[in-house]
């Protein structure tokens, strides 16, 4: 093998060539003495370009305009079969550009795009949706497109504040691309969602942060009808959803994260979604329980597994509901149900895992950073709700090996509610405050806890949880602080084919289970630990003391 050395010369006069579009290692041979023996063809070097958008004319002054400047780069590179787009230090004016295939497009650390604040500037990037479809950068139907490096995409998001949805542009828009990656950058300030994915397939993004806090809609992450997708080692601080996946997406994988929002952080609803693994991740400081479904008609949530999360300082911590609004309400995102007002049927939810869970509750939300909003009533003293409208079921649902520390100041009368609104809706603080401070499930089949604790920071007298029509229940390891001021630990309404073992109070209560309703059957309860509690069970509202038996 011959190897080749460069001089100090060559390698200088290599580099100046990369900016105008001429192959870098094309520069370098050409100085070389090599580059005489063995000429490289025409082509040998095509789609291997780098493209300095200085270059092409872009000033980087932070007051031209830069946007056509830039585009011309983009064009030159994907003409040529593609390259890298380098943007070198400096801040860079644009309204839209539009990535093509076979464009790296490079962002050097001190290059910073800055979002013009002219809604002129911008371009229509995607046609099909509600919003308006522009933003800074965007691809449509593109393949081997890659937006990559450490510099700044900044939408000058406050400037926009108060403008409707259509005149907010995005901070980056993905839209039917093949093979797309997504690197290292930092997002932040935008008008509207800062990412927004539709349609694409085989998604690869890796060690993007973002921080975007000044504007509502301030979306993360934000997936439709996306497939193949990988999320790794991403850092993200936004204002609302921060990866929501809604449409029918399948196949995604999201790992070693950081999360922080308002709102929820996986957010589910719409479509057809199935086969999602969240791992090894982060939540903290997040207003709007960060684990959020909500099934209308024709929807499926299908194959979810969450699997070590630490959630600190949230509210929540996870809504899972079924339910349709009424056909009147066009408003459904923002629809809570009104006394007697029913719910129609929703989709299907089954198959959903929760393995390695570690959560510390918040009282209420903390909104001192997004003074747009305001606290809902049902945002206090929140816990885990699955809930399905009636006639329906939440199904197979799992907790395992999970300890989920509550704010505790739940009253005797938020406990005695036995008149839950009988439907499902959208939020999940319609509810108001529920009458369990860690768990209340409602139309349940096939639940189950394996080594789960439940603590509360202060006094509670709510049960930590509540069965209303739960069908097919294991609790195994499960133990909770009690309180002997409170009717009960645990309360099983109308609830079947229930399984408790090497169950346990933490703290001394009244009555460890009370047992209610007629339709309450075939419960049974092996090698559990009464010890705490005053009494073992009860039996009221009509349920018979047959509905539960020793196990052996």
């Amino acid at each position: 093998m011959k190897t080749y050395s460069l001089s100090r010369r060559d390698l200088i006069g290599g580099i100046s060539t990369a900016g105008l579009g001429i192959p870098l290692v094309s520069g370098l041979m050409a100085n070389s003495s090599a580059a005489a023996q063995q000429p490289f063809g025409e082509n040998e070097n095509r789609g291997a370009g780098i493209y300095n958008v200085r270059h092409y004319g872009a000033a980087g002054d932070s007051n031209t305009l830069d946007t056509k400047a830039i585009q011309a780069a983009i064009d030159a590179c994907t003409s040529n079969q593609g390259g890298t787009v380098l943007v070198p230090a400096g801040t860079f004016l644009v309204g839209s550009i539009q990535l093509k295939s076979n464009v790296t497009f490079h962002l050097a650390p001190q290059a910073r795009l800055l979002g013009s604040t002219n809604l002129g500037d911008y371009t229509k990037g995607l046609e099909r949706m509600e919003y308006g479809g522009t933003a800074i950068v965007y691809a449509n139907d593109a393949e081997n497109v890659c937006l990559e490096g450490t510099g700044t995409i900044d939408g000058q998001g406050k400037a926009f504040r108060g403008r409707p949805d259509a005149e907010r542009p995005f901070l980056v828009l993905f839209n039917g691309c093949r093979n797309l990656r997504f690197k290292d950058c930092f997002l932040t300030n935008g008008a509207f969602w800062c990412t927004h994915l539709n349609g694409c397939n085989s998604v690869f993004i890796d060690g993007v942060r973002m921080r975007s806090r000044v504007n509502p809609n301030n979306d993360g992450l934000h997936f439709d009808d996306c497939r193949h997708v990988t999320v790794s080692n991403c850092q993200i601080e936004c204002g609302d959803d921060a990866c929501a996946l809604f449409g029918s997406n399948k196949d995604v994988t999201v790992t070693n994260c950081t999360f922080s929002t308002r709102w929820s952080v996986f957010r589910f609803g719409e479509g057809d979604t199935e086969d999602i693994t969240v791992s090894n991740c982060v939540i903290y400081d997040t207003f709007g329980c960060p684990i959020k479904a909500q099934l209308r008609k024709g929807n499926r949530l299908e194959n979810i597994l969450f699997s070590n999360i630490m959630l600190n300082n949230v509210t929540g911590p996870v809504y899972i509901g079924i339910g349709s609004p009424p056909r009147q309400v066009e408003a459904w995102w923002n629809w809570t149900p009104g006394p007697g007002e029913g719910t129609l049927p929703g989709g299907i939810v089954r198959n959903i895992m929760f393995d390695g869970i570690r959560a510390t509750i918040a009282p209420a939300p903390d909104l001192q950073e997004y003074p747009w909003e305001h606290p809902f009533p049902g945002e206090s003293r929140t816990c885990i709700n699955l809930t399905a409208a009636e006639g329906q079921f939440v199904e197979d649902i799992s907790f395992n090996n999970v300890h989920i520390t509550f704010p505790g100041g739940g009253t005797r009368e938020e406990a005695a509610n036995r008149q839950v609104l009988r439907s499902s809706g959208n939020e999940y603080f319609q509810f108001g405050v529920l009458p369990a401070y860690a768990l209340y499930a409602r139309n349940v089949r096939g639940l189950r806890l394996n080594n789960a604790r439940f603590d509360v920071a202060a006094p509670d007298l709510r049960p930590a949880v509540v069965f209303d029509n739960v069908e097919e229940a294991a609790l195994n390891a499960v133990s909770a602080q009690g309180n002997a001021e409170a009717e009960s630990l645990l309360r099983f309404t109308d609830a079947r084919s229930a399984l408790l073992t090497a169950c346990s109070a933490l703290t001394p209560c009244k009555t460890f289970l009370d047992v209610e309703g007629q339709a309450s059957s075939h419960i049974t309860i092996a090698a559990s630990d009464f010890h705490k509690a005053a009494k073992p069970l009860i039996f009221s509202r009509g349920a018979s003391v047959q509905a539960v038996r020793s196990g052996s």
